[in-house]
């Protein structure tokens, strides 16, 4: 046991990591993650198995394995989905114990995980496999059922995809981020139309993610900057909200609530001076796990 919760102790994160990055999700991260952990206790408690010599790599697998059986599972219920299905945010909370945080870096980013929703689970998989978690192609064609070198192609396809999508990483000054998160739940507690505009570029697009609970919720992507405000404050607008600034995938964003519980959580991206898109995310499903 003591070899056990060594490697798990060493390795817990970037099984959930995997996961999270995979399949979108927070709730199936944690499923994953406590599967990979009876995968890793059965197989040390194999006597006819082999050493593990390469821990990580093998967990690494085993939870790509499951995440995208899980992924592929849930193919057809996102299809069927009321309007934009949007991954669950990552609300960075001290409470949250280091050991069940997500790992928060540029590959958690609203933006992006929004164009991996748009690959195949093939692509996605390898792109992340590959360029995120260091996998080689080999283990990746393990882990995909495929050949290296068609696993090679599913992430030169994914790479193309994100670059064509404008997900080319940017810096952007963390300063200017914040300010204009601040003033951008400022102005939405305020309901200040106008405010909201100047914030937005011209060309800002909306994201809204009500999973058919918000009956006004639009259905599909909202673009302009005057359009985008309106429905944003059309649907998250309202008496007795609180717009509070938190950390969201890894960058400045919003959570709104009511009497204390979360009801939205809104991811922005930003170019420049201005807050290139929203991504609220309002599915009580989705938010279960945000304190």
């Amino acid at each position: 046991m003591t070899e056990f919760a060594e490697l798990w102790s060493a390795h817990r994160r970037v099984v959930r990591d995997v996961a999270y990055r995979v399949l979108g999700s927070v709730a199936d991260a944690e499923d994953v993650t406590q599967e990979t952990y009876v995968r890793l206790l059965a197989r040390l408690d194999d006597p006819d198995a082999a050493p593990l010599d390469e821990p990580r790599a093998w967990l690494v697998t085993v939870a790509s394995r499951l995440a995208i059986d899980r992924l592929r599972a849930h193919e057809h219920s996102r299809r069927a989905y009321v309007g934009p299905w949007l991954p669950e945010p990552v609300v960075t909370d001290e409470r949250t114990m280091p050991e069940d945080r997500v790992t928060l870096d540029d590959s958690v980013r609203m933006a992006l995980l929004v164009v991996l929703e748009q690959l195949s689970p093939a692509e996605r998989t390898a792109f992340l496999l590959h360029d995120v978690f260091d996998l080689g192609f080999d283990r990746i064609a393990d882990v995909l059922g495929v050949s290296p070198a068609a696993a090679r192609q599913s992430a030169s396809r994914a790479r193309k995809r994100i670059a064509a999508e404008g997900e080319a990483r940017f810096p952007v000054d963390p300063a200017t981020a914040q300010r204009l998160t601040e003033r951008f739940a400022a102005a939405a507690s305020d309901g200040d139309l106008d405010g909201l505009v100047e914030l937005l570029a011209a060309d800002a697009t909306g994201h809204f993610d009500s999973g058919g609970f918000f009956q006004d919720a639009p259905e599909g992507v909202v673009s302009g900057a005057p359009e985008v405000a309106r429905r944003f404050l059309a649907g998250v607008g309202g008496l007795g909200l609180a717009f509070e600034v938190a950390e969201v995938n890894a960058e400045p964003g919003v959570v709104v609530r009511r009497h204390g519980r979360a009801v939205t959580v809104i991811a922005l991206d930003f170019g420049g001076d201005r807050i290139t898109a929203i991504h609220g995310i309002g599915n009580p499903g989705k938010l279960a796990h945000v304190r």
